[in-house]
């Protein structure tokens, strides 16, 4: 049925039929998932409210925003693309978040939390300035909810004189449970006792509509057919309530592990985040000043067995990346010392109270930046590759990439006691990979590992391009060929003093980052003030947008291809 219904065609099915479709759009997606990955618990909740959508709706006329694009792939389904829906995730294949250059019928690009409302509201009103017709939908869910882009999009809601329908979709989940005042405020509006929730969501100009059953699809159609005919007095907002997982037991009881999954047989190797959350349990014992905060994230995060162990200094404070940065300067500037756990694409979200909160108070906060670098499937919203960038330009702030998941626990014990911002960024999968000792870090140092006092040197930051490296300097060995790999761990700051003493005629540097304004103009900057003659050659990412992709072929074909710089290197060399 699914594989021959159209987008219009599904107004003409019985209430069985969709029943039907929706049994069979769930196997499809169970399916694919298993195969390429993907975000499976919250596109499994979505499904009938969906399918209601297209039989009230007349996409793509009618549009819809999908908020971060967790619940879009029974969208996708239904319009036009369940002969492509097998690329899932893959390089070329279709997305897995809303994207413009799929299809006519994603009309807004999403990926990260918060944002529908307010892009709902501006394609009202480029409807409204051209005299078009159509009803602009935000799909956002209780999580997203929390999200403070939200509350400035519905404090512009009467100033905009324009009408959207808002579907919040409940289901008590973001990637952990929701936390927070609205979302008590949600939970009141479940309960008998609803007039003052509702008030406050009628002070903003919305009509309440709710609590419907949302994986309940003649409901659903009752709800948005009613819903529909509400929007000539006004934005509506129709609050459904959803099983995350629904239809697929396992990801019922555990909605946060199916959250996004992997491919079926794809290797797990210990991931960073685990090696951060047991060796801040390991300082915690012995400093009780030691806190952690979380945006939404705790468990992704490595972060599950510390807020068990020590619940009084561990935060959770919803999808509100730029309050958890405040959050984490204040609790610095009252004697605390704070540890901020999050991914490199949400981070960027914070960028000014870094600079203004963290960084110009000089706060010791140690931001623990996981996902950094490429990090595949999830494409352009998701690569990590801008960190390095836009942190390296702030002052007070120092910059660290750990070689291995060993250093990483050193470079949190260094962190404990200094008196500074740190920004630690890692990739998702590690394993201690290089000798190692005992040796303490200091602030800036960096390490050998290979010198023969060769006419090049590389400068790589980070487990990735370090063993791209030695892969690279095993292969020319071979040819009789060798130079030095330095594990450049801080990018901010320099290793100085091993810049003045460098003897190569040539440095390359390489980094899980993009070029502009990266690890390796930073060495440029550094080595041109020093006088020094040597030639540079820099290995980062282009200036573009990664798309989705294997993490390796998106690295070669982005800029930092083992094989080219191998070529480079054997030229110099030879």
């Amino acid at each position: 049925m699914l594989e021959m219904i159209s987008s219009k065609g599904i107004k003409t099915c019985t209430k069985e039929e969709l029943v039907t479709l929706c049994e069979e759009i769930r196997t499809v997606i169970c399916d694919t998932v298993t195969q390429r990955g993907g975000h499976l618990a919250s596109n499994l909740g979505a499904v009938e409210s969906t399918v209601a959508l297209f039989y009230v709706f007349d996409f793509p006329k009618d549009k819809i925003v999908f908020d971060v694009g967790h619940q879009c792939y029974a969208y996708k389904l239904l319009s036009g693309r369940y002969d492509r829906f097998s690329t899932l995730r893959q390089k070329g294949g279709i997305s897995g978040f809303p994207k413009r250059t799929e299809s006519e019928f994603d009309v807004y690009d999403t990926g990260h939390a918060g944002t529908s409302i307010s892009a709902a509201l501006g394609l009202a009103k480029a409807r409204d300035l051209q005299e078009e017709d159509g009803v602009v939908i935000a799909y956002i869910g209780d999580g997203s909810f929390n999200n403070g882009l939200v509350y400035e999009a519905l404090s512009s809601l009467k100033i905009l004189k324009t009408n959207i329908l808002i579907i919040l979709n409940d289901n008590g989940m973001s990637i952990s449970p929701t936390v927070g005042g609205m979302y008590d405020i949600l939970s009141g509006l479940k309960a008998k006792e609803k007039a003052e929730s509702i008030r406050l969501l009628e002070n903003f100009g919305l009509q309440y509509m709710g609590v419907k059953d949302g994986n309940d699809v003649e409901e659903m159609i009752e709800a948005l057919t009613e819903a529909k005919a509400k929007l000539a007095q006004g934005s509506v907002l129709l609050h459904i309530e959803t099983k995350k997982g629904k239809g697929y037991e396992f990801s019922e009881e555990h909605p946060t592990n199916t959250h996004g999954i992997p491919p079926i047989g794809e290797v797990k190797r210990k991931e960073y985040s685990e090696v951060l959350g047991e060796t801040l349990c390991t300082l915690a014992e012995g400093n009780s000043k030691i806190v952690v905060v979380s945006a939404a994230m705790k468990e992704a995060l490595g972060l599950e067995t510390f807020f068990a162990k020590y619940p009084e200094r561990a935060f959770d404070v919803g999808i509100c990346e730029e309050n958890a940065s405040v959050l984490c300067a204040s609790m610095a500037a009252g004697g605390i010392k704070p540890y901020y756990a999050i991914y490199s694409t949400f981070l960027q979200r914070a960028f000014d109270e870094i600079v203004h909160d963290v960084c110009a108070q000089d706060l010791p906060v140690t931001f623990c930046i996981d996902r950094a670098g490429i990090t595949g499937p999830d494409g352009e919203t998701h690569q990590g590759v801008f960190d390095l960038s836009y942190l390296s330009l702030i002052p007070n702030l120092a910059i660290a990439s750990p070689k291995d998941t060993e250093e990483l626990q050193k470079l949190l014990q260094f962190s404990e006691q200094y008196p500074h911002p740190l920004a630690i960024r890692y990739p998702r999968a590690g394993s201690v990979i290089f000798p190692t000792d005992d040796t303490p870090i200091t602030l800036g140092s960096w390490e050998y590992l290979h010198q023969e006092n060769s006419k090049l040197t590389i400068l790589a930051c980070g487990e990735r391009c370090l063993l791209l490296a030695m892969d690279i300097l095993r292969n020319l060995k071979k040819e009789g060929l060798a130079f030095d790999v330095v594990n450049a761990r801080f990018m901010k700051p320099l290793d100085k003093n091993l810049l003045q003493n460098l003897k190569s005629e040539y440095i390359v540097t390489m980094e899980d980052n993009v070029e502009i304004g990266g690890f390796g103009s930073f060495v440029t900057s550094a080595l041109l003030a020093m006088n020094c003659t040597c030639k540079i050659k820099c290995f980062a990412y282009k200036d573009a947008f990664i798309p989705q992709g294997n993490v390796e072929d998106l690295q070669r074909e982005y800029g930092v291809d083992q094989e080219e710089i191998q070529r480079y290197i054997k030229r110099v060399l030879q």
